[in-house]
């Protein structure tokens, strides 16, 4: 007859067991609650990630000094052709990748092409080198009482380039970083009838910071406004009272230089640095304008530098030639005409009138696209020889660069005297 044993449980009660199934009854419940703990931590470790996943970003993002701090962490040479990084937009080629022989900017998949256009920096003249001068299988097909070019895939209706002469101002008049960013895809999508998954290649133009500013000043004081520009930024455009005009009237038409660097919320200033920002890391435009401080500037500065290494391409109007270069290298692609370099400008003419006091003023009100500037122009000369080592017939190349057809004719660079102005035409979907 097999013995019994009593156990005391926590109900204190005996419950009599078989000797011999003692030991396994008394591990049960150890066993139970191991499970129990495992199971805990697997739903812990689930809603860590499904959290991370689904949380907004104004709830679980990181300050804006830290996404900045943390995005500066990249290496500024290593963006070469790349699509913008998966932070912004859509997943993309790594940088060896880019390096490979065999890449190309493919216009037969669902690479776009994104040309962010910063006033008074040469942009209307590269832009017509995009549409006009590339030697494609299947050239842009230009309307010119439009002032718009059909640039479709070889073998479909699809758009590779999204620009102002290709598509319009569909994101706004003179869109910058942020809006741009925050529609493009859409508005491709609207365009097409579907949703696609893309890749982005951003490219921009940039100029020496008082030159630009000074051509700037002389366009609005020639009668340009763009009052059309949204100011688009976390899904409003910006209030009046933060983007207050520097005028009053339909334009500034007739301003001197000293009214036009006195207004403290002008546009003009540090331009190429707000357009090519992160402005939400500021508070977009109500940190951008009338609330500065040294810290957002600072965010600002970094974000620019960080969004101009990690676009595909940029090009330097003082430096036509090796814009172009790099471009071409970078794409695979050949423009039939060379790009020509205007060393003398209205613009420098105007700067040679000036004081002194007046040159100091107009650095101290863009000091941030000085420094960019220079950020820009160091990495440019890095990237421009990394393609100039690997390129083993350099010296026919440059030599001969534009001279791929026999095509005739220079769309020339002609900074200042292009009065064609955005502000009178639709500049949406147009």
């Amino acid at each position: 007859m097999q013995k019994s044993v009593s156990v005391q449980v926590d109900s204190d009660f005996a419950l009599l067991l078989p000797s011999g199934a003692y030991e396994i009854k008394k591990m049960e419940p150890r066993s139970k609650l191991r499970k129990v703990i495992l199971f805990c931590l697997l739903l812990s470790l689930f809603g860590m990630v499904a959290f991370g996943y689904f949380c907004p970003d104004q709830v679980c993002a990181l300050s804006p000094r830290e996404r900045v701090s943390e995005s500066l962490a990249l290496t500024y040479a290593e963006a070469l052709g790349r699509p913008l990084p998966d932070v912004i937009a859509q997943p993309g080629l790594s940088y060896d990748e880019v390096l490979h022989d065999d890449f190309r900017f493919d216009l037969d998949a669902h690479d776009v092409m994104v040309f962010l256009h910063i006033q008074k920096t040469g942009g209307t003249s590269f832009g017509k080198h995009l549409v006009m001068d590339l030697d494609l299988k299947r050239p842009c097909n230009c309307q010119r009482a439009r002032k718009r070019c059909h640039c479709f895939r070889p073998h479909s209706n699809e758009i590779w380039l999204f620009s102002r002469y290709s598509t319009g101002w569909k994101c706004g008049l003179h869109a910058d970083f942020t809006e741009l960013t925050a529609c493009v895809g859409g508005e491709l999508d609207r365009h097409e009838g579907s949703a696609v998954h893309r890749r982005y290649f951003y490219i921009t133009l940039l100029r020496e910071p008082v030159a630009r500013y000074l051509s700037e000043y002389r366009h609005v004081k020639r009668g340009a406004t763009w009052k059309g520009s949204r100011h688009w930024c976390q899904g409003r455009t910006a209030t009046a009272s933060e983007v207050p005009p520097c005028y009053t009237g339909e334009s500034w038409r007739g301003v001197t230089l000293e009214e036009f660097a006195a207004c403290p919320w002008n546009l003009a200033n540090n331009r190429q640095t707000r357009m090519l920002a992160d402005l939400a890391l500021v508070g977009c435009y109500n940190g951008t304008l009338r609330h500065r401080t040294l810290d957002t500037e600072r965010v600002l500065l970094a974000s620019a530098k960080r969004n101009l290494a990690a676009m595909a391409y940029f090009g330097l109007t003082e430096f036509q030639k090796i814009s172009q270069y790099v471009f071409e290298e970078t794409f695979n692609l050949r423009f039939a005409v060379p790009f020509t370099q205007h060393n003398a400008t209205v613009s420098g003419a105007t700067m040679a009138a000036l004081s002194p006091a007046q040159i100091a003023h107009i650095k101290r009100l863009n000091s941030l696209d000085l420094e960019l500037y220079e950020f820009a122009k160091n990495l440019m000369f890095k990237r421009f020889e990394a393609l100039k080592k690997r390129d083993s017939d350099f010296d026919f190349r440059w030599k001969h660069l534009g001279e791929v057809s026999p095509r005739s004719g220079v769309t020339e660079f002609d900074w200042d005297s292009n009065l064609e102005d955005a502000t009178t035409e639709k500049y949406r979907g147009k």
